[in-house]
């Protein structure tokens, strides 16, 4: 049996950045490239019915990490994410509900809805969020898994840079696909 969302008690829940990640993908040329964005903090409110629940999240656009240094100021710059006019991501959920999502998950699914505001650009975002479980950590404290996945498209939120390559080939896709590990701390 896996874990329940009713095994988490009602409360508010920190995102732990130490023992959390947020990463995306996008499409270059004919490859992947990945990226991070380590600088981010939030909370999750677990409601009495955990369907009820919420959660918010802010994220350091400067904080970006593609292991390339010169790539990373140049999604830094106007060009993308223009950090200097707009520092912070930020994410708002508006709802949860059941997701039936594969007759033999493992782990209870969750479609997690909300607001995503990258440059002053505020969509909606639909994430699919798997509980892993709650438990006792080593320092006395609770802790509780998750796992959400998700896609955007870009050019939403007015970044629209990109290189003609080829005929009608472009150097960068739109899709952005998100993947969050998130471990939360319940709050004393």
């Amino acid at each position: 049996m896996g874990a329940e969302a009713s095994d988490l008690e009602p409360g508010r829940w920190t995102i732990d950045p130490v023992h959390s990640e947020i990463t995306f993908t996008i499409r270059h040329l004919m490859t992947t490239v990945r990226g991070t964005f380590p600088d981010f903090g939030g909370e999750v409110v677990i409601g009495d019915d955990p369907l009820d629940s919420s959660a918010r999240a802010e994220i350091r656009m400067a904080s970006i990490d593609t292991r390339s240094p010169e790539r990373d100021e140049h999604i830094r710059s106007s060009d993308f994410l223009e950090v200097d006019k707009h520092p912070v991501m930020t994410f708002a959920a508006t709802g949860v509900a059941p997701a039936a999502i594969g007759r033999r998950a493992r782990t209870p699914r969750y479609h997690l809805d909300g607001d995503l505001t990258i440059k002053d650009v505020t969509r909606p975002v639909r994430l699919l969020t798997e509980f892993h479980g709650v438990g006792p950590d080593p320092w006395g404290g609770t802790r509780a898994g998750f796992t959400a996945t998700g896609t955007l498209s870009r050019r939403d939120f007015g970044i629209e840079f990109n290189i003609p390559f080829q005929g009608d080939r472009v150097m960068l896709g739109d899709e952005i696909a998100l993947a969050l590990e998130i471990q939360a701390v319940q709050a004393a």
